[in-house]
């Protein structure tokens, strides 16, 4: 391990192999950090919090500070964040409430890029890429491959399907679908994200059934109880597809129209 002398680690914090520990930092009790991950100078990491291996977590960053909900009464919900992330400066992520998850989740492989925002009970999932102060309000689920453009918001509740890409400055109100590009304000599904798509290696064929099922749920006149009867009937044998449907069949809030 290599801490700096001015760092501040509880007695009571687990600290792995190989492990780097940066200036003025402060590391909690009831915190532990996975071998050959790094904490730059003057991050702040409060417990109960569990942080993979081979994260970097950069200067000015805080994670697992209580979080701001007026019904938080004290209880030890935690922040779990897996293997492999990079947390960039000033990036802020609050521990839950005892509500729904019950507790703040982070998969493995993500990038929060500067003055980003993960608030208490949010689940994300892997290879997720935030911008700068890019800010998900409480209980946000995001699947992976997403991607949330720079100085964007989402509401509370809301969930972001997987390889979603919301641009910049936008403000999401309602579920935004698997494979779907959205902007604006409120945010409104400008198609396919058709460059992500191609990036992550879909096939010509798979592309064409989600751009079909793209069509009849946000193009046509249907319900999206019969858009969805139609897609089934007509586009079969593509999981891709069918999680498409399931997620704006299962959306509580309604999704970006």
């Amino acid at each position: 391990m290599s801490i700096h002398p001015t760092a501040i680690i509880s007695p009571e914090a687990t600290v792995g192999e190989n492990v780097e520990v940066g200036p003025y930092s402060v590391i909690g009790p009831d915190v532990q950090i996975g071998k050959d991950s790094v904490v730059g100078p003057h991050a702040v990491i409060e417990g109960p919090t569990k942080i993979g291996s081979n994260c970097h977590i950069f200067q000015f960053a805080s994670i697992g500070a209580p979080p701001q909900d007026l019904k938080f009464e004290g209880e030890k919900c935690p922040v779990i964040i897996g293997d492999n992330n990079t947390i960039r400066e000033f990036v802020t992520i609050h521990r839950a409430t005892s509500s729904d998850i019950g507790m703040t989740f982070i998969g493995n492989n993500n990038l929060l890029m500067a003055y980003c925002h993960v608030a208490h009970n949010c689940k994300l999932g892997n290879n997720i890429v935030m911008a700068n102060a890019a800010n998900l309000a409480g209980h946000i689920h995001v699947e992976d491959y997403a991607i949330i453009g720079g100085l964007s918001g989402a509401h509370q509740f809301t969930r972001i399907g997987c390889h979603a890409m919301i641009s910049g400055t936008s403000a999401v109100n309602k579920d935004v679908p698997p494979y779907v590009t959205v902007a604006g304000n409120h945010a409104r599904p400008y198609g396919l994200n058709l460059i992500g798509l191609k990036r992550r290696g879909f096939s010509e064929e798979t592309v064409g059934n989600l751009k079909k099922a793209y069509r009849i749920v946000f193009r046509s006149s249907l319900l999206l109880s019969e858009a969805a009867e139609k897609i089934r009937a007509e586009i079969k044998n593509s999981p891709e597809v069918d999680h498409f449907i399931e997620f704006i069949e299962k959306s509580e809030r309604g999704v970006c129209r």
